[in-house]
């Protein structure tokens, strides 16, 4: 007898895993946008063609070309696509694409950061490996502490700037070579009217022309309007302008903004922070008046979901007692239930041992525990 034919089982490429997909192109196109006759990648193509048939399974008009699904990235919003997500999956009224400067979001590229196999995750995992087994071979913890600080503080370089960064940070010197790979030259897009870039008087990273004003890529940034310029750089002057990939942009800078201001607080507090620990086994630890240790990780993540998906238990050395994962308070603003989603999809044995809390809570929870602390030694010098 003829064998039954079958239509494909296509469902594993819609949901997530076609959210996943798409990001990671559009991700991807926003690096070669500026060829004439583009030739565009397996992994491109793969993603257009899966939500083209995904469309036409639900009788939906699909993006006529690569381009046009690009934008579709800037006029529609998650919920308008057809990928049929969970429900706590995603905000459906965010886009994948800012509209106003046609840079990817930060929610776009955690969902292509997250996605297996993808270039940025590879690129952004390998850099600091490479760092973190560099300066343990030196053993030059204070090398990885300045390298963190650079990407965080210094996401913007001028030409000067970067040939002499060794007498400005010396102990950058075993780490060099990285720190090279970690810039790279500033697109003309980025240029203003005038032909100069501006630099993010919030963020220090480069700002983005938008009509008349500036827009800025980082969400914290974003979230506040239109950007103010701070330093004004003219490449032409200045040997050429360097700017830091988009993955440690995102995931380096962007949080690492968030590590710099709780070490302030705590400084502030009357304690010493140590930051990026054992090479950055976790971002900042603390040792309370009884000698309890606190290790904290902070993240600055849109999604909760993909927070909860990847988190880890902190590594166990320096050793610590109690370990909390710190997002800043926006993010709780921004998403209603962002920890119920984010204890739904964290492993167990995590959500066991690390507690989630945003940056206002913990320092609260900070607050009360030196409070008790200081009654219990005051109280003990009376009886004494």
């Amino acid at each position: 007898m003829p064998t039954e034919s079958r239509a494909p089982d296509l469902s594993v490429f819609t949901g997530v895993m076609l959210l996943h997909m798409v990001a990671t192109a559009l991700v991807e196109l926003s690096r070669h946008n500026r060829s004439p006759d583009p030739v565009y990648s397996d992994r491109v193509l793969k993603a257009y063609n899966h939500l083209v048939l995904r469309c036409l399974q639900q009788r939906v008009a699909p993006p006529f070309s690569v381009a046009d699904m690009s934008s579709w990235a800037t006029k529609r919003s998650i919920g308008q696509w057809p990928f049929d997500l969970p429900a706590d999956a995603e905000k459906f009224d965010e886009f994948l694409v800012d509209p106003e400067t046609g840079v990817p979001t930060q929610l776009c590229r955690e969902w292509e950061v997250t996605a297996p196999d993808t270039a940025a995750e590879i690129f952004e995992n390998d850099i600091i490996r490479e760092v973190f087994a560099t300066c343990q071979a030196a053993r030059s913890p204070r090398s990885y502490t300045a390298f963190r600080r650079l990407l965080i503080e210094q996401p913007v370089l001028s030409g000067h700037e970067k040939a002499t960064l060794l007498g400005t940070r010396p102990e950058l010197g075993v780490v060099m070579e990285t720190v090279n790979r970690c810039y790279e030259p500033a697109p003309a897009a980025y240029r203003g009217d005038d032909g100069r870039f501006a630099v993010c008087s919030r963020c220090s990273c480069l700002l983005k022309p938008s009509g008349s004003s500036w827009r800025c890529e980082l969400d914290r940034c974003r979230r506040e309007g239109s950007a103010t310029p701070g330093r004004l750089l003219d490449g032409r002057e200045t040997n050429g302008i360097y700017q830091l990939r988009a993955p440690l942009r995102t995931f380096i800078t962007g949080p690492g903004i968030a590590e710099i201001d709780l070490e302030k607080k705590l400084i502030a507090k009357g304690l010493i922070p140590e930051m990026w620990p054992g090479c950055d086994a976790y971002d900042l630890r603390i040792t309370l008046p009884d000698r309890q240790v606190w290790a904290i990780d902070v993240k600055d993540r849109a999604n909760p979901a993909l927070l909860g998906n990847t988190a880890t238990v902190f590594r166990p050395d320096p050793p610590y007692n109690h370990a909390f994962l710190v997002v800043p308070q926006y993010r709780f603003d921004d998403r209603d239930g962002y920890r119920i989603t984010f204890n739904h999809y964290c492993p167990p044995e995590v959500k066991d041992r690390v507690t989630l809390l945003s940056d206002r809570a913990f320092l609260r929870k900070l607050s009360n525990r030196l409070t008790q602390l200081k009654k219990i030694s005051e109280g003990g010098l009376r009886d004494a």
